[in-house]
Parts: C-alpha cells; sequence; structure tokens
C-alpha cells in the first residue's frame, strides 16, 4: 500500500483511466437514482404491463415502429408527446413505460416528465433491444395511437 502514491505519480494516465472506469460504474450503479427515473428490466416491464395494465408508448419513429414493437404499445412521435402526456394521464393509477431503440432517448424523456412532477413514469432499460434480447413477442403492423 506504500507504493501507492509512487505508482500514481509514475502511471498518471493509468491511474486517470481508473479513476474514469470506476466513475463510470459508480454512475451506472446510482445515475438512476439521482434522475428520478425508475429502469424496468423486460421481466418487470412484463408484470406492469400484465397485471397492472400499464401503458406502453413507443417514442420511435414510425418506420421503425410498424417494423416490430411490443404488443398494445402506442407510437407517439416525441413533438407530440407534451401534448398528449395528458390524455395519456387520465387514469393516474396506472403506470406508463417508455422505450425507444436503446433507452437512452427515452430516459431523456422520461427524466423531464418526472421532473414535471408526473410519477408512475417508467423506462424500459434497454429499449425495443433488450425485448428482443429477452426473446419477448413482437407484433407489427401500423401506427397505433
Amino acid at each position: 500500500m506504500e507504493k501507492f502514491p509512487i505508482f500514481i505519480l509514475n502511471h498518471p494516465y493509468l491511474f486517470s483511466l481508473l479513476f474514469v472506469i470506476l466513475t463510470l460504474l459508480i454512475w451506472n450503479i446510482f445515475g438512476n437514482l439521482i434522475g428520478g427515473v425508475k429502469l424496468l428490466t423486460t421481466d418487470e416491464a412484463t408484470l406492469l404491463i400484465n397485471r397492472e395494465d400499464a401503458e406502453v408508448i413507443d417514442i420511435r419513429s414510425q418506420t421503425e415502429f410498424e417494423n416490430g414493437h411490443i404488443i398494445n404499445a402506442k407510437n407517439i412521435d416525441l413533438q407530440e408527446l407534451p401534448e398528449k402526456i395528458n390524455k395519456l394521464r387520465k387514469d393516474k393509477s396506472k403506470g406508463i413505460i417508455f422505450y425507444c431503440t436503446n433507452g437512452s432517448l427515452s430516459l431523456k424523456e422520461t427524466q423531464k416528465m418526472v421532473r414535471q412532477g408526473e410519477d408512475m413514469i417508467y423506462c424500459l432499460k434497454g429499449g425495443i433491444a433488450s425485448w428482443k434480447n429477452a426473446n419477448l413477442p413482437l407484433t407489427k403492423g401500423l401506427k397505433n395511437t
């Protein structure tokens, strides 16, 4: 342990890299708590959909939606989302699960909504990609809004 400061002085690049990796790891683990958004795994999302009748909102493009989406999901364009959120929130006891291609865009949008005071807003961790990787069913078809 007494050689650690010497190691840091002799290898600043490696120590900086270690610091960055640890910071990213901690952010990955605790970042969800800071953002206030509950990220759902595919299993958690399935339970919420089946047991609590949660709404599922796909914020990808209509073409991507038509090529495959979660059953009973509604496709809402990002520009239309602020005005349509009130219609979706008629029954405030129901949760709303948002997803996109990989989860990054839907996470940003759900964080905005949580900051505006919305509750029971969830984000599918990993987006539709995680849904496909879990071999869960998709359906194809026209825009469902």
